[in-house]
């Protein structure tokens, strides 16, 4: 049997930005699953927010596997956020990858490629593994240096503690600089790895809690270990489908993860890899965590990637896959064929479908109130109302954009407080899509390769 690789993540810190939906922590649910009315950032969208919460128990309970999703509402109603919140609500473990349906199109690869490993990245394995440490307090460290510098390596001996036992440990040059480089002292507690000899500070002992003052505030107490020194403990690993593809596939291992460059993967390296993760699960040192995979922009998919869809929702490992339309009857990409949402029939059947509905003004308000704080902008009320008004009349999004760009008018005229200047100023400046569009039907005839629309093609524009 082909032995598969497996690399350990590691959690890196990410950059902390202001995004359009840096605001969303949640799905904004109570224990019942019922929607508060602003919570986690979440506004308004109640029937919509609980339907995503019935989907979100359902992913933790791991009932919902090869199930599919449609968040179906008109622009601005709130469905990439809604995905967003689901993302937050499931958890850390549970793998979320997310795709534009557009981005398809635009990668060096396969569409079903691609779809493939968008897959295998919304799928996780849950890798349990056994190991020896040594767990104990350090009493002391001996480091004994040669007489001659450079005619001998350095050796010396380490005594650990736990609260029943002490054992005296020979160190070689290794372990000696393993301790240097981890500036470990006495009182101490630390973890060594007996298969890899890596150390781990785990903190301070109680017991020197009176040099506390010589630590400084980030120094972390822990108790003294009990028991034996020597211990068996199990090691998780979460990773996804698509990384052990990956690190399987490619002569640099896991380091492809981080050029790049996944390129195609032989349909062999998978079948090879499903059949060891299914060894591992009947031997119960692995599981499967079926994450969710987000497809924004779900209409721009041809018929072809419908219909890998429809194949690969049926695939015992399967993820939830959640889409998003903000399409009515269009044509399906790849045919002549109208259809609800631009999505074939037969893959329609297959989802369950979450309605948004437009905001209401108190809605508006409440979410421009949440922008506001997110992008730190102090917003005098009236200033809020002329903003809310905009947002009724035009889009939330042109409300919410106004924002920043009116907190720079005010810089500008050295203001504190934005006022209803600022807004109007930049409401004069920045124009809205009805503007725009009046403004094109006006002076058309100035504008290259401008066909003058009839009047039913006035009553389809999308403005």
């Amino acid at each position: 049997m082909v032995e598969v690789k497996v690399s350990e993540t590691r959690d890196l810190t990410r950059i902390e930005r202001i995004g359009a939906h840096s605001h969303i922590r949640g799905l904004g649910l109570d224990s019942a699953l019922e929607p508060r009315a602003i919570s986690e950032g979440m506004v308004g969208q109640t029937t919509a927010r609980k339907a995503a919460g019935v989907i979100v128990q359902m992913v933790k309970d791991g009932k919902i596997a090869g199930r599919a999703v449609l968040l179906a509402g008109q622009p601005g109603t709130g469905k990439t956020a809604i995905a967003m919140g689901m993302a937050k609500s499931i958890g850390l473990e549970t793998p979320f990858a997310m795709l534009a349906g557009s981005e398809l199109f635009s990668l060096e690869m396969s569409k079903t490629e691609a779809l493939m490993q968008a897959f295998r990245k919304a799928i996780g394995v849950r890798i349990k593994e056994e190991t020896e440490v040594i767990e104990g307090e350090v009493v002391e460290i001996q480091i004994d240096r040669p007489a001659v510098a450079g005619s001998a390596s350095k050796t010396g001996k380490l005594t650990l503690k736990t609260t029943e036992m002490e054992t005296v440990y020979d160190l070689g040059a290794k372990m000696i600089e393993a301790l240097g480089k981890d500036k470990v002292q006495s009182g101490d507690v630390i973890a060594i790895d007996k298969a890899s000899g890596k150390i781990t500070k785990l903190g301070r002992s109680f017991s020197r809690s009176r040099d506390y003052d010589a630590m400084g505030p980030q120094t972390k107490f822990v108790q003294c270990p009990d028991g034996e020194l020597q211990k068996r403990k199990e090691v998780v690993h979460c990773v996804t489908l698509h990384e052990i593809d990956v690190i399987n596939s490619r002569t640099q291992g896991f380091l492809a993860l981080f050029t790049g460059d996944t390129g195609e993967i032989r349909a062999e390296v998978r079948e090879q890899i499903d059949t060891k993760v299914a060894e591992w699960r009947e031997e119960g040192k692995a599981e499967i965590v079926p994450g969710v995979l987000f497809i924004d922009e779900v209409h721009m998919l041809d018929i072809e990637c419908f219909s890998f869809l429809n194949r690969a929702l049926e695939n015992d490992m399967a993820p939830i896959l959640v889409v998003a339309t903000n399409r009515g009857i269009t044509t399906i990409r790849g045919t002549t064929y109208k259809s609800p949402h631009g999505i074939p029939i037969d893959f329609l059947d297959r989802l369950l479908i979450i309605s948004t509905q437009p905001y209401t003004e108190e809605d508006i308000r409440k979410i421009l109130d949440i922008r506001c704080q997110e992008e730190d902008v102090d917003v005098a009320e009236d200033a809020k109302v002329l903003l809310t008004k905009i947002g009724v009349e035009t889009s939330l999004r042109y409300a919410i954009n106004l924002i920043t760009s009116a907190a720079l008018a005010c810089q500008k005229r050295k203001g504190k407080v934005v006022e209803m200047e600022d807004v109007s100023r930049v409401y004069g400046l920045f124009w809205d899509v009805k503007r725009s569009t009046q403004y094109l039907m006006e002076y058309q005839s100035q504008y290259m390769f401008s066909d003058q629309p009839d009047e039913d093609d006035e009553d389809n524009l999308m403005v």
